[in-house]
């Protein structure tokens, strides 16, 4: 039998598509009985040995290290996460946005934001935006996905990355990635007026050969559950927040009901935005909940 070393570009229905570039060939595989046995997690972005047989079809033997592992949609391997909204329709959600911040970053995966649909965007939505956002060091590229604006200089983000888009439904991702490389053909579906939000078109993550690297779409969602989140990992979800933390008078410190603490004092001067401390809060509140559930 043939050994084989390769990347797992999409899972569905019980099989892996694993991606051997030597080859510039794709083979369909199944999970070996053996490590069927055994507690295994396999993800889209993984490496993986697998066994070659009849009819290409190979049985995957061996998860390959990970760089990282995001939880949420759930990949491994990646070189930035695109963390994607729209101005507007539907309406931008703090709290979404910083829980998808939280989960890359506590992944350490480096992470762009991209707001499109900037044809729509309420006055003062975009400076408000990089004053939350921008100002703490996440790049911002306003796009309109539908007649290219800002398209140009996010493609060129991307060269050469392994990268998945992610965000609400209806925000436009598939669109975006069809904007960035028209010989991508996904799926591409409208809001409902009636709810406020996106169809969700995309069923699985799938990476897409682009540049010299992988575009991954992602499902969409209507809401965002921190399961499997730890509770120390939120605060590496708002890295502006640590260098106030050091002059915290207790030690340490929730940033929430403690007297003295320099967080909640930065955010009263206007030094931090509100809104992430809100999203802080309630994220940290939200993980206590499902992991005192989970138990």
């Amino acid at each position: 039998m043939t050994i084989l070393q390769g990347r797992v570009l999409k899972n569905y229905n019980g099989y892996y598509y694993v991606n051997v570039p030597e080859e510039n060939k794709t083979y369909t595989c199944k999970v070996k009985g053996k490590m069927k046995k055994s507690r295994f997690s396999l993800a889209t972005g993984d490496f993986v040995d697998f066994e070659l047989g009849e009819k290409d079809e190979g049985m995957i033997l061996k998860v390959l290290p990970r760089k990282n592992y995001l939880l949420r949609p759930i990949m491994a391997n990646l070189d930035l996460f695109v963390a994607t909204f729209a101005c507007a329709s539907p309406d931008f959600s703090p709290i979404i946005a910083d829980k998808l911040i939280a989960l890359a970053e506590s992944a350490d995966i480096p992470i762009i934001i991209v707001f499109n649909k900037l044809d729509l965007a309420p006055a003062g939505f975009l400076a408000n935006m990089q004053e939350t956002y921008g100002k703490i060091g996440y790049e911002i590229y306003p796009i309109c996905a539908q007649n290219g604006k800002g398209v140009a200089d996010l493609r060129e983000r991307l060269r050469g990355k392994v990268c998945a888009f992610g965000g609400p439904s209806g925000v436009g991702k598939s669109s975006t990635i069809n904007a960035i490389d028209p010989q991508v053909a996904l799926r591409t579906g409208d809001v409902s007026e009636k709810i406020g939000r996106g169809k969700h078109t995309t069923r699985f993550a799938e990476l897409l050969p682009f540049d010299e690297g992988y575009i991954a779409d992602t499902p969409g969602f209507g809401n965002l559950l921190l399961e499997g989140f730890a509770e120390e990992n939120v605060l590496a979800g708002f890295k502006e927040f640590l260098q106030y933390a050091a002059s915290c008078r207790f030690h340490p410190c929730t940033h929430t009901h403690e007297p003295g603490c320099a967080v909640k004092e930065a955010v009263e001067l206007g030094e931090l935005a509100r809104s992430r401390h809100a999203s802080y809060q309630e994220m940290l509140e939200e993980v206590k909940f499902l992991n005192k559930k989970a138990y």
